[in-house]
């Protein structure tokens, strides 16, 4: 069962833009990353995300790219301070889904799943950027299958 989560593309300045739209750079960034998603054939069925602008639009991008059967639609508890157990509860049973989101949320979410404690992170997170994750009986749980990132630094 495959788990995609993003963090929302880079986004503008309050001053720039009060609702914070991602930037020209996000947009630059997410396209990217959607393109190369799509040419490895990454099967999302479904993209959720927080509502926050930056998200859907972020959101929006991935969807125009890999064209999940199951569209995209805001979600409740996705926000940067959410709990990230119930989260876990309600949203990581279907294959295929993609979460865009923020951090702290995203990578306290990844920590929780991978080792089942928040506190720590397991991965660093990019803007636009796609972790791919995978629940393995055989493992014991979820593990990091592979990620898509903007900048390799």
């Amino acid at each position: 069962m495959a788990l995609y989560l993003v963090q929302h593309a880079l986004s503008l300045p309050k001053d720039k833009d009060p609702e914070k739209g991602i930037s020209p750079q996000g947009r630059s960034d997410a396209l990217r990353i959607a393109e190369v998603a799509k040419g490895y054939d990454v099967a999302v069925s479904r993209i959720l995300h927080s509502g926050k602008k930056r998200a859907l639009e972020t959101a929006a991008i991935f969807a125009e790219a890999l064209t999940p059967t199951g569209g995209i639609a805001a979600a409740a508890g996705l926000n940067p301070m959410d709990d990230v157990a119930k989260a876990a509860e309600t949203m990581v049973t279907e294959t295929g889904l993609m979460i865009v989101g923020h951090l702290p949320f995203m990578e306290r979410l990844t920590a929780f799943l991978v080792t089942g404690k928040t506190e720590k992170p397991v991965f660093k997170f990019q803007n636009a950027g796609i972790v791919c994750l995978e629940n393995d009986p055989e493992k014991g749980g979820w593990v990091i299958v592979w990620s898509l990132i903007p900048n390799i630094r």
